[in-house]
């Protein structure tokens, strides 16, 4: 009998897009679905970056490019890295994708080996396809608690702890997918000195929400002295410009850079060269659009955390960045009568027209944390007060 492969049939996935399914389907026998589930601005993309791309196209700019992007766009982003981080990045360093996600794949590959047991550190809860992509690749996935007692930091004398001769790659995520936390200097500080201790261990730097801070600045792990030529940092246009189906993400590493050239070579060939444009455009164009659309962000943060907080079994850790809560459900579920935040997310999205995710949808429960639940609040301020509605008259109808 025909089969796929053993790492085929155990691949992971990236769940939001399996409840949005359940969603569509609600959505059309005619329910009524506030939707908190995708992780994508509600915004348009900015028309000035539209016109880029048609001008592009107009223009012939149709073909492939080189696999590690168009040069006037690595310079670019050289310069926008350079500036944002407070780095010197030489066009060079720099590589452009499908989005920011190959980027997870081409760096677990490029760092690790398969079958000797190269451990790779993620953070948990976090974005699923960290996990899923380092069993695929052959290396051993470590989880790295994400904990509400820390603010949804990281506990440092615990991540000394994980690291030993195996360990190749730390996954961080700043501000971070799902709870919406983000790394101060000082803990950067310490990860890295713990770093350098080690003259085998690459830090992947996800930072593709660093335009969405909300409490303080935005510190990147690549800034501190030593680590700049160790940190693969990864950023893209989706979620700042509103660009998720343009598929243009970017990262930068003086090492890598030819590695990751050759894994886009060997996958996609080169990112779409229009879209390359338009990414192009938003970089050197005016931000206003963006600015202005990071302030709804804000503004609907402070709407949805004061409003979870007054639901009664509900606690929301307010995030300081991204466009995430993650909201502790313990009591809710106990209210309810639900068994966990999974159970409770079902029964959310078919009884009162909620659509969230559980915690289960971002890794492992860690122990001793209670349930949580999702929402991205990445929509109008009236669907969230709306959503807040629902959640609320559906703990207080449905008392076990």
């Amino acid at each position: 009998m025909l089969q796929v492969s053993e790492r085929t049939r155990l691949l992971g996935t990236e769940t939001a897009f399996d409840v949005l399914k359940e969603v569509e389907e609600l959505i059309c026998k005619g329910k009524s679905i506030m939707n908190f589930c995708i992780g994508q601005p509600d915004f348009d993309t900015p028309d000035y970056i539209k016109e880029g791309a048609i001008k592009a196209i107009r223009a012939g700019k149709t073909g492939y490019t080189p696999s590690p992007g168009i040069p006037e766009l690595r310079e670019a982003i050289a310069k926008y890295f350079s500036e944002t981080r407070g780095i010197d990045v030489k066009p060079e360093w720099v590589v452009v994708a499908c989005g920011a996600k190959p980027f997870i794949g081409y760096t677990i590959l490029s760092v690790t080996d398969p079958g000797v047991g190269h451990e790779v550190i993620y953070p948990n809860p976090g974005f699923p396809i960290y996990e899923s992509l380092i069993r695929a690749y052959g290396a051993v996935p470590v989880p790295l608690p994400m904990l509400e007692s820390r603010n949804f930091g990281i506990d440092v004398e615990y991540l000394e702890k994980l690291i030993n001769d195996r360990t190749r790659l730390i996954i961080l995520n700043s501000p971070h997918n799902p709870t919406g936390g983000a790394l101060d200097k000082d803990t950067l500080e310490q990860i890295s000195d713990i770093v350098k201790k080690h003259e085998n261990i690459w830090v992947f730097s996800d930072e593709v929400y660093s335009r969405m801070v909300y409490d303080g600045e935005f510190f990147s792990i690549a800034s501190i002295d030593g680590m700049q030529e160790r940190t693969i940092i990864v950023d893209g246009v989706s979620k700042t410009y509103a660009m998720t189906g343009w598929r243009i993400g970017f990262a930068m590493n003086p090492k890598l850079a030819p590695y990751l050239a050759r894994w886009v070579t060997n996958t996609d060939s080169c990112a779409p060269h229009p879209n390359q444009h338009a990414a192009l455009t938003a970089l050197t164009g005016p931000q206003d659009d963006s600015r202005r659309m990071i302030e709804r962000f804000r503004v609907r943060r402070e709407i949805i955390v004061e409003g979870l907080n007054k639901i009664e079994g509900v606690k929301c850790v307010n995030p300081k960045g991204a466009f995430y809560v993650w909201p502790n459900v313990t009591e809710a579920c106990r209210i309810v009568g639900a068994n966990d935040a999974e159970e409770f997310r079902r029964r959310l999205l078919y009884e009162a027209g909620v659509a969230v995710l559980a915690d289960i949808h971002f890794g492992h429960k860690n122990e001793g944390e209670g349930e949580h639940i999702r929402f991205s609040y990445a929509t109008s301020e009236e669907n969230i007060r709306e959503g807040l509605r629902r959640l609320k008259a559906f703990i207080e109808e449905n008392r076990a």
